[in-house]
């Protein structure tokens, strides 16, 4: 008999399911990432290397069922932070606001109308508050309350999301 710990944790990787219809269209972004990353620009390097190995760690957490205490480890949003301190204008990863053609995923249509920089910040947000509430907790998210895969989920589906705005230009 599997104890209440084995099942929680059981759960939540089971709770990766929804990247599933993902997963095709991740591979296509990681690599336009790859070939983004090559800028001269310092900081935008940094952003989008992150954004790329943010993509990743979601990618390859679905194809090894890692945990979200995992996930959360190893979500990164440092290069974020320091563009932030660097006064980085982040209209130089994508100018414009989302359009309903950038939106490929129904959930994310509450984001039209968004630029890049309103939404980095949500994604920085949403990392900052799964990290805090994993140390909150004994460093586990195993026994919170919130509901952690639809934070995980949400916070995945505003990293595609951008990429596919900063992507657009490029078709």
């Amino acid at each position: 008999m599997l104890s209440a710990f084995c099942l929680k944790q059981l759960y939540l990787v089971m709770q990766l399911e929804w990247i599933k219809t993902g997963i095709g269209p991740v591979k296509d972004l990681i690599t336009f990432l790859n070939k983004e990353s090559k800028t001269s620009d310092v900081v935008t390097r940094q952003l989008i290397r992150e954004l790329r190995d943010n993509l990743n760690i979601f990618n390859n957490a679905y194809k090894n069922n890692i945990s979200a205490d995992i996930i959360i480890d190893m979500l990164s949003n440092k290069a974020y932070q320091d563009a932030i301190d660097k006064n980085y204008k982040f209209k130089k990863l994508r100018v414009g606001d989302i359009e309903p053609y950038h939106v490929f995923d129904e959930r994310n249509k509450r984001y039209i109308g968004w630029n890049a920089d309103k939404l980095m910040d949500k994604i920085d947000e949403k990392i900052v508050e799964l990290k805090n509430l994993k140390q909150m907790n004994g460093n586990s998210v195993l026994q919170v309350k919130n509901n952690v895969a639809l934070m995980i989920s949400n916070l995945f589906y505003r990293i595609k999301l951008l990429v596919d705005f900063i992507r657009s230009d490029m078709k």
